[in-house]
């Protein structure tokens, strides 16, 4: 359920406020130039602000974009966030949950806290941004949010046990979202990466929480981050709400999923992918 596609009306973007979390770097900056040079106005966000300011500064008129820099994880930081936001910008129209952290680890041995930091960052600090702006989406009649998952949020592979949790119960959260607000003029839309070329397993926590520190060979001949966005801009702009970017071992493994789990979890176990 909750995986249907909406009739898209046409997008002006020129209308739109986007709020971008994890737009300092890697998907969440290619996806800022991509809709500010479709001409929406867009609200970066992040932990490093002078990152954020040179993202904006690469963004088409630049002047009219917002930074505003703050800890997703922080619930006091999100709420000054959200009202620095609308004071700023008046409107929210579209919220795109980016902010996320990767994971390089077998589940034996990841501690306990290092899987409730990989939840609180790709789940719950998520929903809570979501369900701060929503009553203002609301009320202005319309909006949409996106999530970020992953297409390990599809299939459970090695080395992911709580990212692939964590990015498959987002999926399961913006389905029921989707449902409960979809005759209330919110849209929601997932999207699944695959392989993209950033710093996700650069920076993805080890077992003890600390950073893998290095590329995976998958990663680095994954799809450019911007040809990531400019395929999620193209989908979301035709109101697409289930949206799977990578490349063509990814989208077959998600084809092989749907129709034989036992087969696919066969070829996943005989991989060699970290």
């Amino acid at each position: 359920m909750g995986e249907t596609k909406r009739i898209a009306m046409k997008t002006n973007y020129k209308d739109l406020t986007i709020w971008i979390t994890g737009a300092s770097s890697g998907i969440g900056e290619a996806l800022t130039i991509a809709f500010a040079k479709r001409g929406a106005r867009i609200i970066l966000s992040g932990r490093d602000k002078e990152k954020l300011a040179i993202v904006k500064s690469r963004c088409k008129n630049s002047k009219h974009h917002i930074v505003i820099p703050f800890d997703v994880t922080d619930a006091e930081q999100a709420k000054e966030a959200y009202d620095s936001a609308i004071a700023q910008a008046g409107k929210i129209n579209w919220l795109i949950n980016n902010a996320g952290i990767s994971q390089r680890a077998l589940i034996m041995d990841t501690t306990e806290d290092v899987e409730r930091q990989i939840m609180e960052i790709d789940y719950f600090a998520q929903t809570r941004l979501s369900r701060l702006v929503l009553p203002d989406m609301l009320a202005q009649g319309g909006g949409k949010i996106v999530m970020i998952s992953s297409v390990a949020g599809l299939l459970g592979t090695q080395y992911r046990g709580a990212y692939g949790a964590a990015k498959a119960a987002i999926h399961m959260w913006a389905n029921s979202l989707r449902a409960e607000l979809y005759d209330q003029g919110i849209e929601v839309a997932t999207i699944f990466p695959g392989f993209i070329q950033t710093n996700v397993s650069i920076n993805a926590l080890t077992g003890d929480g600390s950073a893998q520190g290095s590329m995976d060979e998958a990663t680095s001949n994954g799809l450019t981050a911007a040809d990531f966005a400019k395929q999620v801009v193209k989908a979301l702009t035709k109101g697409e709400e289930y949206i799977i970017v990578g490349g063509k071992q990814e989208k077959l493994a998600t084809r092989v999923n749907r129709l034989s789990p036992p087969k696919l979890y066969k070829l996943i176990r005989k991989s060699q992918v970290k």
